[in-house]
């Protein structure tokens, strides 16, 4: 499943997607490259992605409390 690609419709403001088609013109990416791109860094920081591409079980302290 690494690598695969899936297609998913996003509702996002045009003031946002203009800021983001800003940022990625100036990292010579397309603005889907880098909607995912910043994903996948917030899920890296976030412990919940690992290398491979897999995603990662949600750290320990993300489990409920009872």
């Amino acid at each position: 499943m690494a690598g695969e690609k899936r297609a998913y419709p996003l509702r996002i403001s045009a003031d946002v997607l203009e800021g983001v088609q800003r940022w990625a013109d100036d990292e010579l990416r397309s603005a889907n490259a880098q909607i995912e791109y910043v994903l996948r860094e917030a899920l890296r920081k976030a412990g919940r992605w690992q290398r491979d591409g897999a995603p990662s079980p949600p750290p320990a302290d993300a489990e409920k409390k009872s």
